[in-house]
């Protein structure tokens, strides 16, 4: 069966004065109807802009797209005209952004912001439109919907912000929704909230779901599949139990490691991951891993190494894959 999204051979670089920046580097991986599929990896290391390449909203200059496919059931959204694209955001894949108060217009009530999000897609009238926005505002879980229509976005918490902000994206149901970091700037209760709603609403529409987020800790309960990228790469994919329970790449080994676990001996300090990532204008040979990896040998330094299978459903661009100590580091998916 064909993908819902299939991203091939993607690559998106910035062009500075210092030289080229390549932000999304060769990346391919797809998602499946209804999946919740998951993009993990430190700050900078290339999730935003590739999620940003797939809605084609990569700013210019001095980004840009140059290569690969973004295949949204089977049509490349790279050949679209500015038009065309128009019509797929929103409509076909909607998208939550890492901070709502910077999303939403502050100057307009919420209700007429989601009136026309779905105007600009749908062939209905006003009375219609706003009876749909207060469904999607009792969908997400916004008490008196009707009554809250008439406020602004800073007459909402940060949390009720965020349930807007999925309400405005599913406004379309569109097959797709990409949530970059949607629980950045929300304490850890609402955090879990947030997620439990994206899950439940996407249960309820058949939408698949791509969470970009930093934090391994935070998507083991919800995705279904887990792409880990590092330097604008993807270096391990699998289901979330093998990645949770088998990961065969330092660096997933290293995320994991530094998730807060109720387990833990008291008073013990988190692990860390050693060192910074690379500077994008200054990689270095080999693998983009190896000056921060324990289990380093010399091939790493000079050749990077491709994906490796380790099973049918999981591959790991790591040249010491079979040597990962995973130890009692996993945690455990709870779903």
């Amino acid at each position: 069966m064909a993908a819902l999204l299939e991203i091939r051979n993607l690559r998106t670089s910035f062009f500075t004065d210092e030289g080229e920046a390549k932000a999304v580097d060769n990346v391919s991986y797809d998602i499946q109807e209804g999946e919740f599929v998951a993009l993990v990896g430190e700050s900078g290391c290339g999730k935003s802009v590739s999620a940003l390449s797939v809605m084609r909203l990569v700013p210019f200059p001095p980004g840009r797209i140059i290569g690969g496919e973004i295949l949204l059931n089977g049509r490349d959204l790279l050949k679209l005209s500015e038009q065309e694209m128009r019509g797929v955001r929103g409509n076909e894949i909607g998208m939550v952004f890492q901070e709502p108060m910077t999303s939403l217009n502050p100057v307009f009530t919420i209700g007429h912001q989601i009136v026309e999000t779905i105007r600009a897609h749908k062939d209905i009238d006003k009375q219609a439109a706003w009876r749909r926005a207060v469904e999607l505002l009792e969908l997400v879980g916004i008490p008196q919907p009707t009554d809250r229509m008439a406020d602004y976005p800073h007459q909402f918490s940060g949390g009720m912000r965020q349930r807007v902000m999925i309400a405005m994206a599913l406004s379309c149901e569109p097959k797709l929704v990409i949530a970059d970091e949607p629980t950045t700037a929300l304490d850890v209760t609402i955090q879990a909230q947030v997620l439990e709603l994206l899950e439940s609403v996407a249960e309820q529409l058949s939408t698949a779901v791509l969470l970009i987020t930093h934090n391994l800790g935070v998507v083991a309960r919800y995705a279904h599949r887990v792409n880990v990228m590092y330097a604008g790469k993807i270096v391990e994919q699998a289901t979330a139990d093998e990645i949770y329970h088998n990961p065969r790449h330092p660096y997933t080994l290293g995320l994991l490691q530094s998730v807060p676990r109720m387990d833990r001996v008291e008073g013990s300090r988190l692990s860390t991951i050693e060192g910074l990532p690379p500077s994008l204008l200054r990689l270095p040979g080999g693998c983009y891993f190896h000056p921060r990896c324990p289990f380093i040998v010399e091939r790493c330094e000079r050749e990077e190494p491709p994906a490796m299978l380790v099973t049918d459903d999981h591959t790991a661009a790591c040249w010491q894959w079979n040597e990962v100590d995973i130890g009692d580091s996993t945690v455990v998916k709870s779903k």
